[in-house]
This record gives C-alpha cells, sequence and structure tokens, in this order.
C-alpha cells in the first residue's frame, strides 16, 4: 500500500538551483549580480521607469507600510561573509534593476545559467523576516503580477528571439542544443530562429511526434507522469487542513486545492510532487483518461517563502510543498474512468518568475481526456506540480517516481512514462 513507500521519502534541497534555473555555485549567482548592477549604473540615474515600475514606485512613495516592508527586507539581509557583497541598497535601485530585466530574455550558460533574474535579484530578501511579510502582502503580489505581465508580454514578443542563435550563450549553440535535446521537440532547423515565434514560443515548444508515448495506453490501472520532471516529495495521509507553513510542510487539501469542495475526497489520500528543471519540457498532461470535472487558475503569491526555515530560506531548501498552497497555481479536477482512481487532481504550481498557468481551452468542465492528452502549460519559469490521489487509490509507485533527496542527480521521469499503478478493483 502507499504506506508503505512513502514515509521515507522527504523533500530536499534547492530545487531552483538543483533545476538549473539558478547556478549551483553561489559565486557564480554572484558574479551575475554584480554584472546586472553594473550595467545599470553604467546607464546613468536617468533611465526612465518602464510604466509598471513608475507605478510600483507611486505605491511605494503612497503607502508607508509597503515603503517599510521593501527598505526593510533589503536592509535585514545578513551581513555575514556569505552575504559580504550588498547587490542591493535601495528601493530605487531594486526597481532600476528590475526594469533592467523588462526587456531581457534568459541566455544559455553551460556553467552558470540564470533563467530566472528576477528570482536572483529578489534571492536574500526573500529569506528576511521583512521579506517574509512583503511577498505575502496583497498590494506587493498585485503590483508583481503585473511586473511579470509585462516581462511575459516582452518574451512573447518578436524581440525576445535575440537569445536563439548559435553563439555560447545563445539557445541554438552546440552546448543548449545538447541541454534541451532540441531533435526531440518541434522545430524548423532551416530557419533562423526554429521556426519560433518568440522566446516564450521556444521555452513552450512542443514534442515531436513519437517522443514520448503514452505509457501503456489502453490500461487504465497504469497512471502516467503529468509533466517532465524530477519527484521532489511523496506524502500519504494527507489531512483536510493542515499547518502546510510548519518546517516539516504537511499538505493542507483545502488549501492546495484553493477551497474547492472536492478537498473531502482525498481526506487520507496521497500528494505526489515533482519539479521541472530549466531545460526540460514545460507542457501538463494527463495522468489517467477521464472526465474535467473542474479547471480554474488560483492567484496566489510569487515569491513568497515559509519563515519556518529560518535563515535557510534564503535559499529554499524545503519551501516546495509550502508552494503548492499558496503560489499561483492552476487546479484541474478529472474523475478517472478507471473506478478505484476516481476523482483526481492535478495541480501545476508557479514558483518565482512564472505568474501564468494556461489551461488549455478544450479543458472544460464535462470533456472527456485520454490519458497522456494535453491539458495546459506553464508559460514560463521555475515550476513545480502535485497529483492528488484518494485513499485506497495507489498499489505503488514506479522506482523512478521515488524522491531521492541524497541524490545529487536523480533520474528524471518522462512525461507520459508510467508513474504508478492502481490498487486492483
Amino acid at each position: 500500500m502507499a504506506d508503505s513507500f512513502a514515509a521515507a521519502y522527504s523533500p530536499a534541497g534547492d530545487v531552483r538551483r538543483q533545476g538549473g534555473w539558478l547556478p549551483d555555485s553561489q559565486d557564480d549567482l554572484e558574479a551575475w549580480l554584480t554584472g546586472h548592477r553594473e550595467r545599470v549604473a553604467a546607464k546613468g540615474e536617468g533611465v526612465a521607469l518602464h510604466p509598471v515600475l513608475a507605478e510600483f514606485q507611486a505605491l511605494v512613495d503612497s503607502d508607508p507600510v509597503v515603503r517599510m516592508y521593501l527598505s526593510e527586507m533589503i536592509a535585514q539581509v545578513p551581513r555575514n561573509r556569505q552575504y559580504r557583497n550588498r547587490h542591493l541598497e535601495s528601493v530605487p535601485q531594486l526597481l532600476q534593476l528590475v526594469n533592467e530585466v523588462l526587456t531581457m530574455a534568459p541566455e544559455y550558460n553551460q556553467d552558470a545559467m540564470v533563467v530566472l533574474p528576477l528570482g536572483a535579484i529578489l534571492d536574500w530578501t526573500m529569506g528576511t523576516p521583512a521579506g517574509f511579510a512583503a511577498f505575502r502582502d496583497r498590494r506587493i503580489n498585485t503590483m508583481l503580477k503585473k511586473v511579470l505581465g509585462v516581462w511575459c508580454e516582452f518574451l512573447s514578443s518578436g524581440d525576445s528571439r535575440y537569445v536563439l542563435n548559435d553563439s555560447p550563450s545563445g539557445w541554438k549553440g552546440e552546448a543548449a542544443r545538447r541541454a534541451i535535446g532540441i531533435e526531440q521537440y518541434q522545430h524548423d532547423p532551416g530557419d533562423e530562429y526554429w521556426g519560433f515565434t518568440s522566446w516564450n514560443d521556444f521555452f513552450t515548444r512542443r514534442l515531436a511526434d513519437g517522443a514520448r508515448p503514452v505509457a501503456s495506453p489502453d490500461d487504465d490501472s497504469v497512471i502516467v507522469s503529468a509533466c517532465e520532471s524530477t519527484p521532489y516529495g511523496l506524502a500519504v495521509g494527507v489531512q483536510r487542513q493542515d499547518r502546510f507553513w510548519i518546517k516539516s510542510q504537511p499538505y493542507s487539501l483545502q488549501d492546495m486545492l484553493a477551497n474547492d469542495e472536492c478537498a473531502d475526497h482525498f481526506i487520507g489520500g496521497t500528494v505526489y510532487q515533482a519539479f521541472l528543471s530549466a531545460t526540460n519540457y514545460h507542457r501538463w498532461h494527463s495522468p489517467v483518461a477521464g472526465t474535467i470535472v473542474r479547471a480554474f487558475v488560483q492567484e496566489g503569491t510569487y515569491y513568497s517563502e515559509p519563515d519556518s526555515e529560518g535563515a535557510d530560506a534564503v535559499e529554499p531548501r524545503y519551501s516546495q510543498s509550502y508552494l503548492a498552497h499558496v503560489a499561483a497555481r492552476a487546479v484541474i479536477l478529472i474523475e478517472a474512468d478507471n473506478p478505484v482512481i476516481g476523482l483526481t487532481a492535478f495541480v501545476p504550481v508557479g514558483m518565482s518568475e512564472v505568474s501564468s498557468c494556461v489551461i488549455d481551452p478544450a479543458i472544460q468542465p464535462g470533456y472527456h481526456v485520454a490519458k497522456g492528452e494535453e491539458l495546459g502549460y506553464f508559460q514560463f519559469g521555475g515550476s513545480t506540480h502535485c497529483l492528488v490521489f484518494r485513499p485506497g487509490a495507489i498499489a505503488d509507485f514506479s522506482l523512478t517516481a521515488l524522491p531521492q533527496p541524497h541524490n545529487p542527480h536523480p533520474p528524471l521521469v518522462r512525461v507520459r512514462s508510467r508513474l504508478a499503478t492502481a490498487a486492483s478493483g
């Protein structure tokens, strides 16, 4: 039964670094921040803020609580040896650093890639007392959503394709081609930009026909992986409401499922969580054949970390299950054709820069999905997802699906490959 395989598997490691969203080395992240700060400083103080950041500045100027949170989270960054370089000195400087990012598309770097530049800028502030409060504040999250929306617009424009070149920092370079396995994706080798209309179009690239066959397509007892991802956590006996913000971070069904009435169906059930890496495929697929019950997007936070981790939250080692309860996310409920599986929840969660979980327009109540059929995609950035099963639904998980917290290079679970087997009826 599920109880026998879950207890020993708890999450560990900073998944943003493990997933290649930020550099493994703190020195490499420092070097990128230093270079970014110097680029902004070289342009002088006369650079006009984008209108969305001018609006953010107006909020800071007019709201003393917002101004206090943002000022204090910068001042509270530790001054020990690990944080000896002060990359942030003031709120105006912070807004200028973000302003520069709004016309940047992530470049490839084999050794020290920064795919989440906003997350890199905010990284140290996220683990301060004022930062914990700031990134949960609705006023600040509303502005962050607007900022991320502007950046997403740029990444969806033709201007963002400049990084699709064959230089060492380009995504068409030899090292990048190997890292993403471009031959596995639909693209036009003869086109200057591989046929992609923007950076986001490249980021959400589709698999080539036959690249990821559906495991046991005619066997409803076989559950497949919804994403191309690395296992992070596995929990059984989950509760309707629990203290997801404490250090052990149990799952809280009511909160994760955004107060949906379905939560009671999953009490005592199983939650499987896995994260996507920067070079992974970023579209979602149905883990089972079944009928869509509901599908919706829940707004949430964008850079919040659990203060139960204390200073460790600056490098969020255990925050991923917490994010499943508070970050922007989608909730898709599927009534599986297999009655033993029954109601199943798929919850794709945005981490850091991801402000957009896009559900396919066809995924409406009453629509029947085939196992492995596409459900939607992450528009940009670091991401994680959960699958929630009723008690008694799962007989076992595949060995590759079990989290390996002490393995620095855990195996990747391919999308649409076998993830688990349902219990017998």
